[in-house]
C-alpha cells in the first residue's frame, strides 16, 4: 500500500524536509499507529540496508552542483551520498526505538491535520490523506 509522508521540523527557516510516497507491506485499510510506525521503519531500514557502502582508502571529494549546495545548507545537512559506517541497521531495534521515541514525545504524528496520540488507535488508510511527522525539540534553560 502506498502512503504519503511529510517530515517537518519546527523552528527552521524551511520546515518541510521532505514529502515522499512510501510503499509499505500492508493491504488492510485499518491499521494501528504502532503497526504503521513499525512498517514505515521497516521500509526505511530495508532501503538503508540496500544501499552500497564505499570501501575506499581515500576520501575523494564529491562536490555537489551549485544549485544543490544551497538546498543542502538551507536544510542544515550536507550529505554527499557516502556511507562510512558499514554496519547494517537492526530492524527490531529501529522499530523499538521509533515506538519509544513516540511514547517519549520526541515526534508528533498527524493524519489529515488531526494529531494521533494513541499507539493503539486505528487509522483509516482508505481515505489516502498525508501523514505528517514533526520532530519536536526541547528548549534548554530554566525558569530562574
Amino acid at each position: 500500500m502506498e502512503i504519503k509522508v511529510t517530515v517537518k521540523q519546527l523552528g527552521k527557516k524551511y520546515p518541510v524536509l521532505s514529502e515522499q510516497k512510501l510503499d509499505i507491506l500492508y493491504n488492510d485499510p485499518q491499521i494501528s499507529l504502532k503497526n504503521l510506525l513499525k512498517l514505515i521503519v521497516q521500509q526505511q531500514v530495508e532501503a538503508f540496508n540496500a544501499q552500497s557502502f564505499e570501501m575506499e582508502d581515500k576520501d575523494y571529494i564529491k562536490n555537489p552542483s551549485e544549485n544543490y549546495l544551497n538546498i543542502l545548507t538551507d536544510t542544515g545537512k550536507a550529505g554527499f551520498g557516502s556511507i562510512y559506517n558499514e554496519k547494517k541497521a537492526d530492524l527490531q531495534k529501529a522499530q523499538d526505538n521509533a515506538v519509544l521515541a513516540f511514547e517519549d514525545g520526541m515526534f508528533a504524528v498527524f493524519y489529515n491535520d488531526e494529531q494521533l496520540e494513541n499507539l493503539s488507535g486505528m487509522i483509516d488508510l482508505s481515505v489516502h490523506h498525508t501523514f505528517t511527522f514533526i520532530r519536536l525539540t526541547f528548549l534548554a534553560g530554566s525558569y530562574w
